[in-house]
């Protein structure tokens, strides 16, 4: 599915109507430049998911726990790894467990880590547009979005 948005409002009201559908346990596999959107995305993603905390990027913390929703949702960001074997070392498996929803942005780092996730790609197409793919695994069909 594509998506064309053409502001940062548009991009987290995209992820907003993605996190009321998610599933217990689906992996979200990120994929864009340095400020694509995908903090944007995720903000829209903790509302959808009924969170109301403030979110913010985990580019120093490796991940963000966000436990006040439906599901709770965990933010991480790759960029830093150099292999899943850091991956697996900060706890991957125990966040797996926890039935939540894993955001991962710079996943191209880790993704042999990551099974059957729902690809996210966003890119820049303007100042404030952006082309947003959203490829369903096959354990979720999305359906509603």
């Amino acid at each position: 599915m594509e998506f064309i948005t053409h502001s940062p409002e548009e991009t987290e009201a995209l992820g907003e109507r993605l996190g009321k559908i998610l599933t217990p346990g689906t992996i979200l596999a990120y994929r864009g430049d340095l400020g694509a959107g995908k903090t944007a995305f995720t903000r829209g993603l903790a509302r959808g998911l009924g969170c109301r905390e403030l979110v913010t990027s985990p580019t120093y913390t490796i991940v963000n726990e966000y436990l006040g929703g439906r599901l709770p949702l965990f933010h991480f960001d790759m960029y830093r790894l150099r292999s899943s074997d850091d991956l697996f070392d900060i706890g991957w498996d125990d966040y797996l467990e926890r039935g939540g929803i894993c955001a991962v942005e710079w996943s191209e780092n880790v993704a042999d880590a990551m099974e059957d996730p729902v690809m996210v790609t966003i890119e820049k197409t303007g100042e404030n547009s952006r082309r947003i793919t959203i490829e369903r695994s096959e354990k979720n069909a999305l359906t509603g979005l």
